[in-house]
Parts: structure tokens; sequence; C-alpha cells
């Protein structure tokens, strides 16, 4: 992996082995230091997570600050906490600048009016780099992280797309040539032969912790490639359809070929499990593959292979996850303004060369149609087939979705610790989020069923 010299050497148009490699926009530097001339000394304050792409943004942060005489401030804060402080913030009228905005905060952010719609700014050419090309975003990440009710109110930043990562040596030697294709073949092929739980070895670990890690990546990544969902059209519970239940049916039958006590493992611990070769696979984002190169965190190697995520019934479904930067509407005009800037910069396609090459995932297109980042980066053309059809309210986008997370995580854990079962839990869950939506005004015509 080359460093941020060499990545910003490309940008000027240089060349890696003698290939010709993707230049920055023409004007991407020129247009963004007269933008910013005015507002030097303005502050933009935001939040970032503890994540392999807000360490990738830090490491290219003295450029943007040097340019623009802006000064980018941050709190790093852990996921868990990240949503309620930044609540708090907006209702305090506080100094939140730039919001980071979950895929399942879109909603609750737009429909409060803390975020504003980048139509505004991005009117105004002053502030606006010519070369934003808003087409130059995979169009699901665009939709899904960036929108709501038909207006785009952030852009694409640390966008995640479910994979499988696996270990090829462990695979080959139980007679494999390639992974599996789709969650029948990983249960009933696969994991006969990788299962050895006399030697603590396992086929397959998914991250269940009770939270959004057990209610996003665990039990909402088994209902689409099965047909489920977690709502109908009348935004009425379908977990107990036939589909919806084959898919939970399914994650309870891989309880048996996972390691005990999975259910209380998060990213980090699912990630170490396959780094240090007590699981054979993983489904997990994308942007963990930093981790699982790292020779100071992983012993994989060259055994390292992605693919997407295997397939099920309705087809590749796969987990989607991330974020988009917005304009926080408590902020000044003159922070309004230095924050879209900071925000075009950090999802721009100048920019996304280096920000890969430090450990980041972008949302633009073009970085991915590279030869070299696609032959240095194995889960680039995963990752990329993966954004290619995929559901935007993988997680439902709407206020609810934290209300409702809460009672899936609980019923959730309880069906893989065998407390219930599917169909009960699914008819509690269903109950349960019901009355949430019933509160929220979906059942009475006070709120559009948009999610």
């Amino acid at each position: 992996m080359r460093g941020t010299a060499a990545a910003l050497a490309v940008l000027a148009g240089g060349t890696v082995a003698g290939a010709t490699l993707w230049q920055a926009p023409a004007r991407a530097a020129d247009w963004l230091e007269g933008a910013a001339a005015p507002l030097k000394g303005t502050a933009v304050t935001t939040t970032f997570l503890d994540r392999p792409g807000y360490r990738a943004i830090i490491k290219l942060l003295p450029e943007f600050e040097k340019k623009t005489g802006i000064k980018v401030n941050y709190e790093i804060v852990p996921y868990e906490n990240a949503r309620e402080k930044q609540v708090l913030n907006f209702t305090s009228r506080g100094d939140l600048t730039v919001a980071l905005v979950d895929l399942v905060w879109i909603g609750e952010f737009a429909e409060n009016g803390w975020i504003e719609p980048i139509d505004g700014l991005k009117g105004d050419a002053k502030i606006t780099d010519p070369n934003l090309n808003l087409q130059g975003f995979f169009p699901l990440l665009l939709d899904a992280f960036g929108s709501w009710g038909g207006k785009v109110y952030g852009l694409p930043f640390d966008n995640y797309s479910g994979l499988l990562f696996y270990n090829s040596c462990k695979l080959k030697e139980a007679g494999f040539d390639k992974p599996p294709a789709t969650w029948e073949a990983l249960l009933k092929d696969y994991a006969p032969k990788l299962t050895k739980a006399d030697k603590n070895q396992y086929a397959f670990a998914l991250q269940s912790r009770r939270g959004e890690t057990q209610s996003a990546d665990s039990f909402m990544r088994v209902l689409w490639p099965f047909g489920g969902s977690l709502l109908d059209k009348n935004f009425k519970s379908n977990l107990n359809s036939p589909e919806s239940q084959a898919g939970l049916q399914f994650r309870q039958d891989l309880m048996k070929v996972m390691p005990p006590g999975v259910v209380s493992f998060d990213h980090n611990e699912a990630v170490n499990a396959l780094a240090q070769g007590q699981v054979a696979m993983i489904t997990e984002w994308s942007a963990f593959y930093g981790t699982l190169t790292d020779p100071k965190t992983s012993k994989l190697g060259d055994c390292l292979a992605v693919a997407p995520e295997p397939e099920g019934p309705a087809g590749r479904l796969p987990a989607l996850g991330g974020f988009s930067l917005a304009v926080a509407s408590q902020a000044s005009d003159a922070e309004k303004k230095a924050a879209w800037l900071f925000i075009q910069w950090a999802t721009s396609e100048a920019i996304a060369r280096p920000y890969v090459e430090a450990g980041g995932v972008s949302g633009r297109s073009a970085i991915y149609q590279q030869p070299d980042i696609k032959a240095s980066y194995k889960f680039v053309e995963p990752m990329v087939a993966s954004w290619q059809k995929g559901v935007p309210q993988y997680r439902p986008r709407f206020p609810a979705w934290p209300a409702i997370s809460e009672v899936v995580a609980e019923w959730g854990s309880k069906m893989m610790l065998g407390e219930t079962t599917p169909a009960a839990g699914a008819k509690e869950i269903g109950t349960r989020m019901e009355g949430i939506l019933a509160k929220e005004g979906y059942y009475s015509g006070k709120k559009a069923l948009l999610q």
C-alpha cells in the first residue's frame, strides 16, 4: 500500500510501474482556495468515529486546512453514542456544523430540520466545486445515505457493503477452490468440512451483539436474501411471512457452525476470529479490509480473500451501511459555507485516491475503475458488484428506527440464544414495532410511509 505522498503525486498525474493512473479533475485545487478565501478563520465542527474511514480523512485534513484556512474540529466518539450526542447538540442549538448521518438517521435528521438540503448550497457557484458531479457517486449510495423524501441532504462518506471475507487456505485444505455462492451452500456443503468444535475451529461467525449490531448486522442480514423484510407495503410487520421465517430459521441453523458465544460478538470479535484463524468465513463491512490485511492485527497474510455476500433464494441482497456528511441547519451562514466546502472536499473525486490509500472507502465510482486500485485492494471488485444492486431500506431509515432497533435487538438475541422461537420472537417484535409506528402516526396518515 503506497503512502500519502505517493498518492498525492498521483493526483498530479504520476505513474506506478509504468501504468498511467487516474488524475484529479482540473481546477480541483484552484476552486477550493478561491471559494475559501472569504472564510479563512472559520471553524468546522463535526463528529468522527474510531474507524478506518475517519482515521483516513484525519490523515488528509492538514492539506484541507492549509489550502482553505478553515479549521476542522472533530470529536471521536463510539458509534453507540454518536446519534445521541448529535441529537442533544441539535436540540440545544450547540456547535456542530457538519452532521455525521448514519443510513438510519437520515429520516430523523431531515424531518426535524437539523440538516440542510444541498439544493441551496450547490446553487451558489462561489462555494460549489465545478467538478461536484453528483452522478459520480454510486446511485445506490446517494439514494440510501444522502436522500430523503426526494431531496439530497448529504454526500456519501465512509460507506460500507457487506462482503464475504474468508481464509482461502482453510477452504483449499477442505477441498474448495472458491467461496460459497449461496447461503445454502455455506451451511450444507462448506460448514461440515470447516467446523471442528473439538479444535475450536468453526466455519463462520456472524457478529450478533445485542444493540445495532444484532438488529442490523445479524437480524436484517438474513431477511432480504431469503425474500423477507421487516415491513410490508402498509408498514405492518412482515416478520411472520414464510420468507422472513425462512431467513430467521436459517440463522438458527448457522448457530451450530459458529463459535460459542457468537451472540456476544461485535465487529471486532468477528474480525478477530477470522484474523486469528478461529473461523474460516465472516460477512463483514468492507471497511474492515485494512484490519484483515495488517500483519499487526491479522495472521491471514495471502490467505485472505474477499467475495460478495452469498445469494439467498431472493438473490444477492447484501448488507448496506455507512454514512453521509450534511450541513447542520444550526450553523451560521459562514459556517454553513465552510461546512459545505469541507463536505465537498472530503467526498470528492479529487481526493478519492489518497483517501482509499489511507484506508478509507470512497463512494465515488471512478476510483474503483482504476486497474492498479482493483489489483491492490481485494475488496474493490466484490464491493462494487454489491453496490450495483441493493436495498436502500436495508434498515428502515425513518425516525422510528432507533426505538424499533432496540426491540429487534432484544428479541433477536433471545431467538439466537434459544429463549424464544423465530416465530414467537417475530410475533413479539411485530406487535411492539407496530405499537411504535402507530404512536408515530404512520397508520393515521400523519406521516407518509417513507422508509
